[in-house]
């Protein structure tokens, strides 16, 4: 008998709560209206949708992307995710050593392909309206001459702060002055719940100073990979030579499935699933954070995937990811995203939890935080 262990004396693991990946839950894609579109493309379009196209990607999708920004198809371009899109930019646009601006916090994604690229990299702090476009300025009158300023003006990774209006004609101001090309990272610009939408800075542009990218991911579905690239019609043809090198043409299956959930309505339909349910789980996120952590500062966001969590000083985050870990919920470490290394912040993306994880979430990091 003394080999036998009681319930009671077992040790339980936690059920697993993640506030680490940023993408939609499950219930929150329409698988439905995913299978009705693929079952329209294999029939209404066999013929492009399983050959090889070429590298700007499947001309009916290209058409719409191209109408929705109110530009011609010749400056647009289709790819495997915006991730790929964002490398074709960097090789086009930034050669080795050149300098580029980026936001303080940043995607770390982004950050490690531009160090990847060579370039020399100036963060700008973020603040809750968007870039500091004071500490900008200086940063060009002291001389500094960028290639390209990398910025995510709505809902930021991993901020998830907004670029405000008066900054977005600032920011076109300086690129005209100082002749440097804006990369307008735009995923989650259909994802807003709350205030006002904002004019894309490629819609206020005047002379190319603006590329312009967004995804598929966030609002069909990550397993998607579809991202694409607006701007300038050169620019553009050249980013295009650069596919056909790399992959001769793009996913054409997944682009005319995308194209057909277009078609359909669902696409339409399925941003405003998305858009109600990210909108319950940021309200139910702030008020749980505001409960039981009120010694953390967080702006709540209008709209995406993620919140910026700031604690004290003197509360070290890369502890608190291993506290977070030990209690079965994961989290991103802010330092991840910074390059000064700070280590007082943590970023929650709430887009994968139900509301009842969310609180249950807020809790353990609670608990890790007094751990600590």
């Amino acid at each position: 008998m003394r080999h036998l262990t009681t319930m009671a004396s077992m040790s339980v693991e936690p059920t697993p709560i993640s506030f680490a990946r940023g993408a939609p839950s499950l219930d929150i894609v329409d698988v439905d209206g995913l299978k009705a579109a693929a079952d329209a493309a294999f029939t209404n379009d066999p013929a492009r949708t399983f050959g090889y196209g070429t590298s700007v990607g499947y001309e009916p999708l290209r058409e719409w992307i191209a109408a929705s920004h109110g530009v011609t198809p010749e400056h647009v371009i289709v790819t495997n995710g915006s991730m790929q899109a964002d490398a074709f930019l960097f090789e086009a646009l930034v050669s080795r050593g050149d300098a580029v601006v980026v936001e303080s916090p940043s995607y770390d994604r982004t950050l490690l392909s531009l160090k990847t690229q060579g370039a020399d990299l100036h963060a700008l702090p973020l603040e809750a309206d968007g870039v500091d476009t004071a500490a900008f300025a200086e940063l060009l009158d002291g001389g500094v001459s960028p290639a390209l300023a990398h910025i995510i003006p709505n809902f930021q990774n991993p901020a998830g702060y907004t670029l405000s209006a008066a900054k977005r004609a600032e920011l076109l101001s300086l690129a005209r002055e100082h002749e440097f090309t804006i990369f307008e990272d735009d995923p989650y610009v259909e994802l807003r719940f709350s205030g006002e939408r904002l004019p894309t800075m490629l819609s206020e542009a005047s002379g190319g100073e603006v590329v312009y990218a967004s995804s598929f991911s966030k609002t069909v579905a990550p397993g998607i990979r579809v991202g694409y690239l607006v701007g300038a019609a050169d620019l553009i043809s050249k980013i295009a030579d650069l596919a056909t090198a790399a992959y001769i043409s793009p996913n054409m299956v997944a682009q005319s499935i995308v194209y057909q959930f277009i078609a359909s309505g669902a696409y339409d339909r399925s941003i405003e699933t998305v858009k109600k349910a990210l909108s319950s789980r940021v309200e139910t996120l702030a008020g749980a954070l505001a409960e039981k952590l009120p010694q953390a500062s967080f702006t709540t966001p209008e709209g995406g995937y993620f919140m910026w969590v700031t604690f004290p000083d003197d509360v070290d985050t890369d502890r608190l990811f291993t506290a977070c870990a030990e209690r079965g919920l994961a989290v991103v470490k802010g330092s991840d995203f910074l390059l000064d290394g700070a280590k007082n912040s943590l970023r929650l993306a709430y887009s994968a939890v139900g509301e009842d994880e969310i609180v249950e979430g807020v809790d353990r990091l609670a608990q890790a935080v007094n751990a600590l």
